[in-house]
């Protein structure tokens, strides 16, 4: 029987460079993701066990969607009706949901004027869509840890529009036929990859939908991870990595540069220092 580690990765942001800027832009936030959450195949069962509890208990019939559940609006338009005791009660349920489902979180984050400020001038309309780039990054390292395991890697993105479908695909082949896309000059201090150890890693794709509890733990993992890259004392993102729940806490110091989250394009941006607002501190 193969070991499988499954990647199941959902979306974040605009997967055009020259996209009009969305409303995250006007507090200095602006980005495409590529990310969730890495769980063992003979784990994965117990992940949704504890999904499905949580939304036993709380009456939930949708899809848990980070977006929705942060602004209380769609499928959880309900909390707003509920007093903060119990929206703070369900938000901490949420939380250690994710806390205890054995599972990690790894992305590849773009700062979309940083890819600009970067990329645009000298390839303007023929720079890659950024999903090109988040995709190969964030599947590449998800490739390192399960190869460090001594497990083959199933990857399981959420599924979107054909078009979109079908650029993953034609990803995740490039790969397996001639390995990263990037110039070897600039990459090589990242240890990529080569298309043999793809080849030997890579196990299937298989996109899923929202309805798949575990596309919504990479739904709810993607966006704290998102913000850290921007602020590390966020709150949700704090939180995560003081719990070991980020693959980034089971890596050595030497190890992050090349297979921890990837912070891209992130020149321009003012990261705020950890801020450790844990109780005593």
């Amino acid at each position: 029987m193969v070991d499988v580690l499954n990647f199941y990765l959902d979306d974040s942001g605009t997967r055009r460079p020259d996209h009009k800027p969305g409303k995250r832009a006007a507090h200095g936030r602006d980005w495409f993701a590529l990310g969730g959450v890495l769980v063992r195949q003979e784990d994965e069962a117990e992940a949704r066990r504890l999904h499905r509890e949580f939304c036993q208990r709380w009456d939930v019939t949708v899809p848990l969607h980070s977006s929705e559940i942060r602004a209380r609006t769609g499928g959880f338009l309900w909390l707003n009706e509920r007093s903060r005791e119990d929206q703070a009660a369900f938000y901490e349920d949420l939380y250690v949901m994710m806390r205890e489902a054995p599972v990690l979180g790894i992305a590849c984050v773009i700062d979309r004027p940083g890819y600009n400020h970067r990329y645009q001038e000298r390839y303007g309309r023929q720079s890659w869509a950024l999903c090109k780039t988040a995709f190969t990054v964030s599947l590449e390292r998800a490739a390192k840890h399960a190869r460090g395991m001594g497990y083959r890697l199933r990857v399981l993105p959420e599924r979107c529009n054909k078009p979109e479908d079908q650029a993953l695909a034609g990803y995740y082949a490039d790969l397996k036929a001639t390995g990263m896309p990037f110039a070897t000059d600039t990459s090589g201090k990242y240890r990529p990859l080569t298309a043999p150890e793809f080849g030997e890693t890579l196990y299937e794709l298989r996109p899923k939908r929202k309805s798949s509890p575990m596309i919504q733990l990479a739904d709810l993992y993607l966006w704290p991870m998102c913000m850290g890259g921007y602020n590390e004392g966020v709150r949700p993102y704090q939180r995560l990595k003081q719990d070991g729940k980020l693959i980034e806490c089971v890596l050595d110091a030497d190890e992050l540069a090349h297979r921890g989250t990837k912070y891209s394009c992130f020149d321009l941006v003012e990261r705020l220092p950890w801020k450790d607002e844990s109780p005593g501190a």
